[in-house]
């Protein structure tokens, strides 16, 4: 990465070299730009204030090599006590996979995949912090705090361009395990319902079905319903059980999907059902019941195929066999 000399009193422009093309605007930004919180970066993106070969564009808009890209002058946040910025602490998680080039983990419950909106840190800083030999490290998509299950990190440059020209033609397969509360009477279905992304009432990320949104694709196969007196006994009806594979990758798309077909994801605070949650978390669901089960894709470099699998965490599976057995567990 250039050094940028950032100015108060005039534009930059910096053009984008072979090895940063390939990723999100914003994501540029944050690297180019020390210091300035992200929040005032998408500020300047959507004021237009930053073009891409002096047109106006998008925070999710991809560089490519070559690109003369226009920043307006900015003004570096102030550097923070350390009280108020804790260091990330050193962390490794369960790895899958892992060779020169791709590493991928099973990311638990509760930890946020990086930091920013009210979190100091999440989990590349974490490893950053724990291989500070690793040259490079690089998420490659992200996953919800809530979410567990697999996740994938970039130890190449050229590893990152790769899976994110993949993920733009929908690729790899991506296969989640989820909880819906509610019943799905078909056994198999698809969702195909455009979401649009907006502001909620306390400044956070909300996704919407609307006809303005981007097209949006889940397919969904029930693996199991659940009803019995067990849920009746905290004013449960039903539970479902599915199987929900990405056909594309929008923000909170299981989860909005879910919510479409009044079967929100069981432990969702943001999307779900407040009641039927505080119900659950009687029976032990303490955690929103989405699971990123399994990967199916080619490898970056090699080309080989790869099907990589986590497993549901301990509490999920034991409140599933809770569930079939009809008493606690």
């Amino acid at each position: 990465m250039k050094t940028l000399t950032i100015s108060k009193d005039s534009a930059n422009l910096v053009t984008v070299s072979e090895h940063e093309a390939g990723q999100r605007l914003d994501n540029f930004l944050v690297k180019t730009l020390k210091g300035v919180p992200k929040s005032h970066i998408w500020r300047i993106i959507r004021a237009g204030e930053v073009r891409i070969n002096k047109k106006r564009a998008k925070a999710d808009s991809r560089i490519a090599q070559g690109d003369e890209i226009r920043i307006p002058p900015v003004r570096t946040a102030e550097r923070q006590r350390p009280s108020e910025n804790p260091t990330a602490p050193a962390r490794e998680f369960e790895t899958v996979y892992e060779d020169d080039a791709l590493l991928v983990i099973n990311k638990p419950s509760g930890v946020a995949v990086h930091g920013g909106s009210g979190v100091s840190f999440g989990v590349i800083e974490q490893i950053r912090r724990a291989r500070p030999e690793a040259k490079y490290l690089e998420l490659v998509h992200r996953l919800d705090k809530d979410t567990s299950g697999l996740l994938m990190i970039a130890k190449k440059r050229s590893a990152l361009v790769k899976l994110h020209e993949a993920i733009r033609n929908d690729h790899p397969k991506k296969i989640y395990l989820a909880l819906g509360v509610g019943r799905l009477n078909n056994d198999r279905f698809h969702v195909k319902l455009p979401l649009f992304k907006y502001t909620g009432a306390q400044g956070e990320k909300m996704v919407r079905v609307s006809e303005d949104g981007q097209s949006a694709h889940t397919i969904f196969r029930v693996l199991g319903r659940f009803s019995d007196g067990l849920l009746h006994q905290v004013g449960l009806s039903a539970l479902t059980l599915v199987e929900a594979t990405l056909k594309t990758g929008r923000t909170h798309q299981i989860r909005v999907h879910m919510q479409s077909q009044n079967c929100p994801i069981a432990g969702d605070e943001r999307y779900g059902d407040y009641q039927a949650n505080r119900r659950l978390h009687k029976l032990g669901l303490k955690r929103m019941f989405l699971h990123a089960a399994e990967l199916h894709l080619n490898h970056p470099l090699t080309g080989e195929p790869l099907h990589l699998k986590a497993e549901l965490p301990q509490e999920l599976a034991q409140f599933v066999l809770m569930l079939e057995n009809g008493s606690p567990a």
